[in-house]
């Protein structure tokens, strides 16, 4: 991939989008188009019809999309079927009519069947029904990809997608109400250390086992896929170890500094007994996760501890 290709960063504002960016311009890669929302709605077909119609794209990355965690899932799945679909289809379809031959659609582990064998490999899709907890966003994102997989076969383009799994790190969303379990874990433990509580409470049972990838590894996997050419497929992106997310929550007390007790709200869903991805297919190739858990967890901590206060001195 040439360095003067113009590439299309959708959703350059969220955790996985800027770091594309970042990677990108680290790389070298300086023409990226990267239009606010306010510029540019990407459920409104005709803007991105006309956005690509005007702009010069060769390559687009896609990972704009509604995302949240088991509660927004579960509060708003009319919400996260129809605006994922509507961005998927319009920034997919105006990529075709304008030409553009490379295409990345960012999917997401949460598209596999509840219940399958683990590892789990690209070809386990369909293969059973999905975790009920968060199926409308898994719908919408199996049918992106498969979206790009039809281009490719009618009309000849290279469009491609990763399946990344649990992701962390720079602009995550830590709102308790919508995120996912490790910021929130790392929300609580923020909030158990500055308030000085006894406990901690983790929602679930936290025996349930979960894979965890720091953003900034996905997109280096995703420039790697790029600079090898692949003309299309699926491709799983982690970093093949998982771990209970009880364990998880004990790993982000210690790095936290909180030595209070962990308190289990067995009320609360579980979701998926275990997801983790098989990765060889990617390893094959040449590529694996650099940034290890626990190392991650100690920047992520850092970062979001530092941001809060700034915004506590603001």
């Amino acid at each position: 991939m040439d360095k003067q290709t113009r590439i299309y960063v959708a959703g350059h504002r969220g955790m996985v989008g800027s770091a594309l960016v970042r990677q990108l311009r680290a790389a070298g890669y300086e023409r990226l188009l990267t239009p606010a929302r306010d510029q540019l709605d990407l459920t409104d077909q005709a803007a991105v019809r006309r956005f690509f119609a005007r702009q010069q794209v060769d390559v687009v990355l896609l990972a704009a999309a509604r995302v949240g965690g088991i509660v927004a899932n579960a509060m708003r799945p009319a919400s996260f079927l129809y605006e994922n679909l509507a961005i998927e289809t319009n920034v997919i379809q105006a990529a075709f009519e304008g030409g553009v031959q490379r295409l990345v659609f960012f999917g997401s582990s949460c598209i596999y069947p509840r219940d399958c064998a683990q590892p789990i490999r690209e070809d386990y899709l369909l293969g059973g029904p999905l975790e009920p907890t968060n199926e409308a966003y898994a719908i919408a994102k199996i049918a992106g990809m498969k979206l790009c997989e039809a281009c490719n076969r009618q009309y000849g383009t290279r469009y491609l997608s990763v399946m990344p799994t649990n992701l962390y790190g720079p602009n995550d969303n830590y709102d308790l109400t919508s995120s996912h379990v490790l910021p929130a874990l790392i929300r609580k433990a923020h909030t158990a250390v500055s308030e000085r509580a006894g406990t901690m409470t983790v929602w679930g049972t936290g025996t349930p086992r979960r894979e965890f990838l720091h953003v900034d590894d996905l997109a280096a996997a995703t420039l790697f896929l790029l600079q090898q050419d692949v003309d299309g497929g699926v491709f799983n992106v982690g970093t093949g170890t998982d771990i209970p997310i009880g364990e998880l929550a004990a790993m982000v007390c210690r790095v936290a500094g909180f030595d209070g007790e962990l308190v289990f709200d067995t009320s609360k869903p579980d979701g998926t007994p275990r997801k983790l991805l098989d990765v060889s297919r990617l390893a094959g190739m040449g590529w694996q996760a650099s940034i290890g858990l626990e190392a991650g967890l100690a920047r992520t901590w850092r970062e979001f501890a530092a941001a809060q206060q700034a915004s506590a001195m603001a």
